[in-house]
């Protein structure tokens, strides 16, 4: 009971929507005690907001004290009836506001002033009258004292121009009680009618001086509030001072540009707006905007800049700020501060954002959020995290990588279209992240829980395959029992179990696969205690091919009773090494001692195969069968030079190609041109048309008893007779008498069979060499038989539609069903397929092939000719209309079937 409970937590624990939630829970936390999401939303607000190609306001005119200024005019701050001369420049175009980003919090006190006025306090009144050079004196004085009274020429300049909008500058702060002392005139005349609570609270105020103050139309403040990352996203429109809004310099302005006054800002607190005339500005309930910031273009500003010293000298005509609403303040180096903003982190003096927050309310271009954005990301992040917990646990690694995907994509897409293009802020970031993170943190979790499956799977699988081979070893299935050892990772275990096979192996007297299991514990090993010395005797002893006795299996090497070490003789032939092996045994390189002929041997343990009186059939149709073979003298049939018995081995004597056979020319994307098909297929077809005259039929023609040496063009037919050496067996008949799918109907059928079931053949490894598939196959051997005797073969051109039709008629012809309307004669075949080259095109130059000029059977002589040179006088079937397969059913030929059946 405990156990199962202990279970149950486990999984329950394991369970990916468990993982979910954890997730979820997790990112919720994040969210609520860092800024991590919050910087990432405002990242992202950064990106959408600078991808908009809005256009700023045109009534917006900035005049900057710059470099340029500076340079010229004197180092900041200027006196400032040089800043009156630039004031009343400014003012005689008849501009709409001046907006003065100046801040004047104190009086400019000149030196030579108090000495004037000492002076001219210094004469009684009484003295005036009798004394006209006192009289003088006083009125220089107090005309000095005037001049030197730049804050009353600044004032002078700013009633003049009754359009000025001046500074304040607010300390930030919790009001605990009351102000330390009541606004000034200029500031209360400027404040807006709001309830207490809608702006940002401050708890102390500076302003300008009395004399300058006084003659400011309007006032507005320069706060900036800035995001935890120190961007300036936000515009304070209104400042709570005690209950008193103060508007910021850019409402302001934008209040001038609309020609309204202070009283026409009407708040609404409910909504979250402030209304300036039809103008409705979205807001936090902070009356905090978020001004849209335009981007530089093509390496320019969005604002064109005025320098000061340009104004002051007239090289900017006044008429230039008609109508328009002036800002003016400093943007010189070293002067003022600069913050950062959403464009890349620029930063961007105060006059600039000021600039681009009064453009962004005149044009409507603020960024609001509306009463359904937390709704709708609200919902979203809720969808998202039941994704996580319900739906992705369900899906396939794949699957669920696409839905994240989309879901991903479809929310950044949706977030970044309604900053973009409607100036619409919902935050989906958020629920973005839990999706990245979530899908993430399952992934992982399902990869490192998989991993940790697959390693104790493949324990268990390594094990189990350790254990299979044991038991086949037992069983004295040795390959079978390699094959699994070979699936078991390295160790000790394993190199015992190894050394043990090997040694089985030499048991059986089969040490070429001794060998192979040595260089196996090598390439795990090769320093493994005693593996040289067991490897270099198995090799000896491979190598040695010592053969006899009659016991062991056909398809391993024997060891000759008495165990010597020579190399063994079969015949008079001495055996150097193992080429291969075959279904009835191995094949060896052989040499003559006597004339240094290398031959092929090809041996077969008949008495592995039969016994008694099947064993005496099977000995003298060998014999019959190699005899009749050995007759055969054919450039393009493999030469048998002998045939014997020894060590209960029947062995053939046989020239030793250089080639290999065509098997590996049947495979799709190893195929050879087509006139070499071709080609390869006629000399074929002449060689079975000479052994048929000499009444030998092959019966297992197909690619594997064909061989061919490239670089000569050498083809050679081999195994003649081999097939009708095992025609009695009972046990093995079928797999012996022929390869299934190269089988003629009639050899299916258990006819008796003549040269034309060898054309049949011959013209499957035709479909077969130009197409790399088989014309018929099946899933099962009676299928594959019945296609073979009872179905047509599928045109050659529906699997390759780029032979002619020539070709297709070659194959249809060498395939037909029925005797009679197949190919009568080897000669026939070849002559077809002469045809079929010459219609390809190929001259003399481009393709040649060595061809006989006699087949009456003894040897004969070769020449290389030009194969157009070779068409028989007669036409063949190939010069009449192309047959279809009914007209193959309908047509006899003329000339009689060959009646040999082999020896």
């Amino acid at each position: 009971m405990g156990t199962a409970s202990s279970a149950k937590r486990s999984q329950f624990w394991r369970a990916d929507w468990f993982v979910g939630v954890l997730v979820v829970l997790a990112i919720l936390l994040l969210y609520k005690t860092t800024n991590v999401v919050d910087t990432l939303e405002n990242r992202f607000y950064d990106f959408g907001i600078t991808q908009s190609n809005k256009k700023p306001s045109d009534q917006i005119a900035i005049v900057a004290i710059d470099d340029l200024s500076v340079a010229n005019v004197g180092r900041w701050p200027w006196s400032r009836d040089v800043q009156a001369q630039l004031i009343e420049q400014i003012s005689a175009g008849k501009p709409k506001a001046i907006v003065n980003q100046v801040f004047y919090p104190e009086p400019q006190i000149e030196r030579g002033a108090p000495f004037l006025r000492k002076i001219r306090e210094a004469i009684p009144p009484e003295a005036l009258a009798d004394s006209a050079t006192l009289q003088a004196i006083q009125k220089i004085a107090s005309e000095g004292e005037q001049a030197l009274n730049a804050d009353a020429r600044l004032a002078q300049a700013f009633a003049a121009a009754g359009n000025v909008v001046g500074l304040v500058s607010f300390t930030p702060g919790d009001v605990r009680g009351k102000p330390d002392k009541p606004l000034k005139p200029a500031t209360v005349k400027s404040l807006v009618k709001a309830s207490a609570g809608f702006g940002v609270e401050a708890a102390g105020i500076l302003e300008p001086i009395d004399i300058l103050g006084s003659k400011i139309e309007s006032i507005g403040h320069g706060n900036k509030s800035a995001d935890v990352d120190g961007t300036i996203r936000v515009e304070s429109l209104l400042t709570d001072y005690y209950g008193q809004m103060v508007p910021s310099m850019a409402l302001m302005a934008a209040v001038k540009g609309l020609n309204l006054s202070t009283s026409d800002i009407k708040v609404f607190e409910q909504e979250s707006v402030i209304q300036i005339g039809k103008l409705r500005i979205g807001t936090t309930d902070q009356a905090q905007m978020r001004p849209f910031y335009y981007a530089d273009k093509d390496g320019k500003t969005p604002f064109s800049y005025d320098s000061a010293f340009d104004v002051i000298s007239g090289k900017v005509p006044a008429s230039k700020y008609a109508g328009k609403v002036v800002l003016l303040g400093p943007t010189a180096a070293g002067v003022g501060v600069e913050f950062p903003t959403p464009l890349g982190g620029r930063g961007m003096t105060p006059l600039e954002q000021t600039a681009h927050v009064t453009s962004s309310i005149l044009s409507e271009h603020f960024v609001t959020t509306p009463w359904w954005a937390s709704l709708v990301a609200g919902l979203v992040f809720l969808l998202v995290a039941a994704y996580l917990i319900a739906l992705l646990p369900r899906l396939s690694a794949g699957s669920a990588a696409l839905v994240t995907g989309v879901i991903f994509v479809v929310l950044l897409l949706s977030s970044f279209v309604l900053l973009s293009r409607f100036s619409y802020w919902a935050q989906f970031v958020f629920p973005a992240i839990l999706l990245i993170v979530g899908h993430l943190a399952l992934t992982t979790k399902r990869f490192l829980m998989t991993e940790a499956g697959k390693l104790k799977s493949d324990e268990e699988s390594a094990e189990t395959n350790r254990m299979m081979g044991l038991s086949y070893q037992g069983q004295g299935q040795l390959d079978m029992a390699f094959d699994r050892f070979r699936r078991v990772p390295v160790g000790d275990a394993l190199m015992g179990n190894l050394g043990n096979l090997a040694l089985d192996f030499e048991r059986k007297r089969q040490f070429n696969k001794s060998q192979a299991v040595y260089e196996y514990m090598a390439s795990l090993d090769s320093g493994y205690k005693g593996l040289d010395a067991k490897l270099n005797r198995a090799k000896n002893l491979s190598e040695t091919v010592i053969l006899g006795g009659s016991g062991a299996h056909p398809g391993g090497t024997m060891l000759l009773d008495g165990g010597g070490v020579e190399k063994p003789m079969l015949g008079r032939y001495q055996v150097e090494k193992e080429l291969g092996k075959g279904a009835m045994g191995v094949v060896y390189l052989g040499k003559d001692p006597k004339i240094g002929r290398v031959v092929a041997i090809k041996t077969m343990a008949l008495s592995q195969e039969f016994e008694g009186d099947d064993l005496v059939d099977a000995r003298e149709r060998f014999f019959r069968e190699a005899e009749t073979a050995g007759r055969l003298q054919h450039q393009n049939i493999v030469t048998i030079f002998d045939a014997g018995e020894e060590h209960d081995l029947w062995f053939i004597a046989m020239e030793f190609l250089k080639g290999k056979d065509l098997v590996d020319f049947c495979k799709a994307g190893a195929l050879l041109p087509i006139p070499k098909v071709l080609s390869i297929v006629e000399r074929v077809a002449q060689a079975l048309a000479y052994a048929h005259r000499q009444n030998v039929v092959h019966r297992d023609i197909k690619p594997a008893n064909i061989m061919y040496e490239l670089e000569s063009d050498t083809v050679k037919v081999a195994d003649f007779g081999i097939a009708r050496i095992t025609d009695s067996s009972k046990t093995k008949t079928g797999l012996v008498l022929g390869t299934p799918s190269f089988m003629s109907p009639e050899q299916i059928a258990g006819k008796k069979v003549d040269g034309r079931s060898d054309l049949f053949s011959l013209g499957v490894m035709l479909y077969q060499m130009l197409t790399g598939v088989l014309p018929f196959r099946g899933d099962s051997m009676a299928e594959l038989m019945y296609k073979i005797a009872s179905e047509d073969a599928p045109d050659i051109r529906v699997v390759r539609k780029d032979l002619s039709p020539a070709i297709a008629n070659v194959v249809a012809m060498a395939l037909s069903k029925r005797q009679e309307t197949r190919f009568q004669d080897g000669d026939q075949f070849a002559s077809d397929l002469r045809l079929a080259i010459a219609e390809l095109g190929l001259g003399a130059d481009s393709f040649a092939q060595t061809l006989p000029i006699s087949t009456t059977g003894a040897p004969t002589e070769t020449r290389v000719v030009d194969t157009t040179q070779v068409i028989p006088a007669q036409p063949s079937s190939l010069a009449k209309s192309p047959p279809s397969a009914t007209d193959f059913e309908k047509t006899m030929v003329s000339s009689p079937p060959n009646s040999g059946t082999g020896s």
